[in-house]
C-alpha cells in the first residue's frame, strides 16, 4: 500500500513538473513574438522610425471655435539664407546622419508616408481632390526617380538618389500660423497650419531666381519625423541638441508677414504697393500679436505706482519724449489668470506713495520784552 501511494505521488511531481515547463515556455515564446512585432513595427517606422504611436503623440487635440475669443491666420516667409533660419536648410548634403528638412519631407513623400496637397493661390484645401500624386511632383520640377521595390499603381513608392533631391534650391518655405486666445485657459498661443517648400530656379541664361512653391504639408503631419533628428542652432555650440520639431515649437525662426487671412484674398503687397506702407503694416501687425492678450487685463495698482513714479521722474527732468515712451514701454504684460487676483489685493505701501511736502519752519515766540500793542497802551 505504501509502495502504490509513493508511485502516485511520483507521478503528481512529474505531472505538475510538466505542466510548469509548458507555462514556461509558452510565456517565453511569448515575449520572443511580442519582441519581434515590436521590432517589425520599429522597422516598419521607416524614417527616424516613427511609429503610429508617435503620430497620435504629436497631433493636436482640435479646438473648437467656440471656445475661442479670438483667432488670425498670419502667413509668412522663411528666408533660409537669414542666419535665424539657416537650420532649416543646413547641411544641403547628409554629413554624419544629419539631413536638412527638405530631404526628409522628399523621403517622405517618396516612401508614402505623408500626404501632399497642391498651391493654390491663397487658399489651403486640405482635401482628397486636390492631394497630389507625387510622381506627377516630380515630374513637374523634373526630379529623377526610379520605382521602389514593392511599389503598386495603389501604393506607388519611389527611390530619390541623394544627388537627384534639390534641397540647395530650396531657399524659402511659406508657413500659414494660426494665432488663438483660448478664453478656457485665458492664454494666446500660436501654431503653425501647414508649410510649404519654395524653389528658386534661375533660367539658361541666369538672371533673378525665380520662385516655385512645391506643394503644402499639414505640419501635425510633419511633427513626428522633425522630432528625430536633430541640429545645432548656434555656430558657438556644434552639439546638435535641438530637434526640428523644437526648432519651430520654441519661435527660433524669422519670417516676414506677406499676408493675413481677409475677405478679398489679397497679399500686403496688393494693399500696400508701397514698401514703406508695406513695412508699416507688417510692424503693425505683428505688434498686435504681440500685445493682444496684454491689453485684455486692467493695470494692478503696484504697476501704476511703478509708473507714476517714473512718470514723475521724468518730469522733474523736463524730457517729454522720455515720459511718452515710458509710458508705452510700461503697459502691463500679463497672460495669466492669477495676475488678475493681484489686483484685488490692497498695497498700501504703493498705493500711497505721495511726496512728502517740506514743512514750514516754525516761528519763535516772542518774549517778554516786546513792544506791545498800540490797542492795548494807555495814553
Amino acid at each position: 500500500m505504501k509502495s502504490i501511494s509513493r508511485h502516485i505521488i511520483t507521478l503528481l511531481l512529474v505531472a505538475v513538473t510538466a505542466v510548469t515547463a509548458v507555462a514556461q515556455d509558452s510565456s517565453a515564446s511569448s515575449v520572443v513574438r511580442r519582441r519581434g512585432d515590436n521590432d517589425r513595427q520599429r522597422n516598419q517606422g521607416g524614417a527616424g522610425q516613427v511609429t503610429s504611436r508617435m503620430q497620435q503623440r504629436y497631433e493636436d487635440s482640435p479646438v473648437s471655435d467656440a471656445d475661442l475669443a479670438w483667432m488670425r491666420v498670419i502667413y509668412r516667409i522663411l528666408d533660409l539664407t537669414k542666419d535665424e533660419n539657416a537650420p532649416l536648410y543646413f547641411p544641403d548634403e547628409p554629413v554624419d546622419g544629419q539631413e536638412n528638412m527638405f530631404r526628409i519631407i522628399m523621403r517622405l513623400l517618396a516612401e508614402g508616408r505623408i500626404a501632399a496637397y497642391e498651391y493654390l493661390d491663397g487658399r489651403e484645401m486640405f482635401t482628397d481632390q486636390y492631394r497630389i500624386k507625387v510622381k506627377d511632383m516630380l515630374d513637374r520640377f523634373h526630379i529623377l526617380y526610379t520605382d521602389a521595390k514593392g511599389s503598386t499603381e495603389k501604393h506607388p513608392r519611389f527611390t530619390i538618389d541623394d544627388s537627384d533631391v534639390p534641397a540647395n534650391e530650396v531657399l524659402s518655405y511659406y508657413i500659414v500660423e494660426r494665432w488663438e486666445f483660448d478664453r478656457r485657459d485665458n492664454r494666446m498661443r500660436s501654431r503653425i497650419e501647414a508649410i510649404c517648400p519654395v524653389l528658386h530656379r534661375s533660367g539658361d541664361f541666369g538672371g533673378e531666381a525665380v520662385k516655385y512653391p512645391m506643394f503644402w504639408l499639414k505640419f501635425d503631419e510633419l511633427r513626428p519625423f522633425l522630432t528625430t533628428q536633430t541640429v545645432f542652432v548656434d555656430d558657438d555650440n556644434n552639439l546638435p541638441s535641438c530637434t526640428y520639431d523644437d526648432f519651430f515649437q520654441l519661435g527660433l525662426y524669422k519670417g516676414d508677414i506677406y499676408k493675413t487671412r481677409n475677405l478679398r484674398n489679397r497679399s500686403l503687397m496688393q494693399q500696400f504697393p508701397e514698401q514703406e506702407d508695406l513695412k508699416r503694416a507688417q510692424d503693425s501687425i505683428q505688434h498686435r500679436l504681440d500685445t493682444y492678450a496684454s491689453n485684455l487685463w486692467v493695470p494692478s495698482l503696484e504697476e501704476l505706482a511703478a509708473m507714476r513714479e517714473k512718470r514723475e521722474a521724468l518730469e522733474a527732468g523736463n524730457d517729454s519724449t522720455s515720459v511718452a515712451s515710458v509710458e508705452k514701454a510700461d503697459k502691463p504684460k500679463r497672460t495669466t489668470r492669477s495676475s488678475r487676483t493681484a489686483r484685488g489685493k490692497k498695497d498700501v505701501t504703493a498705493s500711497k506713495t505721495k511726496v512728502k511736502k517740506p514743512k514750514a519752519p516754525k516761528t519763535q515766540k516772542s518774549s517778554g520784552s516786546a513792544t506791545r500793542s498800540v490797542r492795548n497802551r494807555r495814553r
